[in-house]
């Protein structure tokens, strides 16, 4: 304990000394963590890419926190290239959170500097490899930078010809006061809103899972997430109401149905102006699982991530009639199964998803994307 009052002491002197003297610069040396960063979230195995699906998130890269030892904030630089080495790259984003999204243009854009494309003549999709690292760093200028580098990590990436059922699907936006707790952004700022996607191109039937956050959960549902132009609101008389019923004129801010907070499947249909949320907490059952298809064994939410996850023991089971589920509520009102064992998930669906080996587990569950959830099963 002395040694660190004598450390600050020195230091703030430093600080002093630095102040009336420009001749004499600061500079300090931190020792990086000697196990490195490295991302920890699962990927797909390849991520189809089309130009109209340019705004939705194609992946969450997660990493675990980097050490240098010394008491200041460390960031975050995620970075993107079409070649391996990295002779040149973009900056996806940068901050001092472990975990940072991904956007289907941020990948195309990556991907056209493969030399890939969306051309409607090729016989085959165009497939190629994009890469991602971490730059982790502390210090505010190139001379007083300590930097570590992740590995890189190879994404497998095709570009489809582009079809009528890739057509990006219509959004509508929730926002509120629950988006700083709930890991948003901003509360009621609408470029944070939490989308929900239609059924399809037309439809106005919308839907999305919401970690609404707060103890007295209000919130409205906008077109777009630049402004409040045509928001729809509660048709109750005071704020926080939940009538079930929406409006665009006159209208209050909506609802939970208990008034509390809580993590949400989100219903809106904008035509019959009606919404419905339906609270939720996550869990796997099944056959590989320890309780088998008795009991749910309980999943954790990560608002920083937006994941769902819970590390278990699994025995091998294969799917479609043996494996595992998720389900909400500890009931089967809610389930997802995987269909086509793509690692997309289907709503209600009889088809389970396989276990490839007896061992430990760790699984994901991802609801982040509306009408595109996705789980990963990761062996430990």
């Amino acid at each position: 304990m002395k040694k660190i009052t004598l450390v600050f002491i020195a230091f703030i002197a430093l600080i002093n000394f630095t102040a009336c003297s420009d001749d004499d610069g600061f500079t300090f040396t931190a020792k990086p963590d000697p196990e490195g960063i490295a991302f920890t979230n699962s990927t797909l195995e390849t991520y189809n890419l089309t130009a109209s699906n340019s705004a939705n998130i194609a992946e969450r890269f997660v990493w675990n926190a980097a050490n240098f030892n010394v008491q200041t904030p460390v960031n975050y630089e995620v970075q993107g290239s079409s070649v391996e080495t990295f002779e040149s790259f973009s900056v996806i984003g940068v901050g001092t959170q472990t975990n940072q999204a991904v956007t289907v243009a941020n990948m195309l854009a990556l991907a056209k500097e493969v030399g890939l494309d969306n051309d409607p003549t090729t016989a085959e999709p165009n497939t190629g490899s994009v890469y991602f690292r971490v730059r982790a760093y502390v210090g505010a200028d190139a001379g007083n930078v300590v930097e570590q580098l992740s590995e890189v990590l190879t994404i497998s990436v095709t570009l489809p010809e582009e079809a009528e059922e890739n057509l990006d699907l219509p959004k509508l936006f929730v926002v509120g006061n629950f988006l700083s707790l709930g890991g948003y952004g901003s509360d009621w700022t609408p470029a944070d809103a939490v989308p929900l996607a239609a059924s399809a191109e037309g439809n106005t039937d919308y839907e999305g899972f919401v970690f609404i956050n707060s103890a007295t959960p209000e919130f409205k549902f906008l077109p777009t997430n630049e402004a409040f132009d045509g928001d729809y609101g509660d048709t109750g008389a005071d704020n926080g109401t939940f009538s079930g019923t929406i409006e665009q004129e006159g209208e209050v801010n909506a609802g939970t149905p208990d008034g509390t907070g809580g993590y949400y499947l989100v219903n809106v249909d904008t035509n019959a102006l009606t919404y419905d949320l339906t609270e939720t907490s996550w869990g796997v059952i099944g056959n590989a699982t320890p309780t088998g298809w008795d009991s749910d064994t309980d999943m954790v939410y990560d608002s920083k991530t937006k994941i769902w996850s819970v590390t278990l023991d699994l025995t091998e089971q294969e799917a479609p009639n043996n494996g595992i589920k998720f389900r909400a509520n500890d009931a089967w009102e809610i389930n997802f199964g995987d269909t086509d064992a793509d690692g997309t998930l289907e709503f209600n669906t009889d088809q389970n998803i396989g276990v490839p080996a007896d061992g430990n587990y760790t699984i994901t569950l991802d609801l982040s994307n509306p009408r595109q959830y996705k789980y990963s099963i990761s062996k430990n």
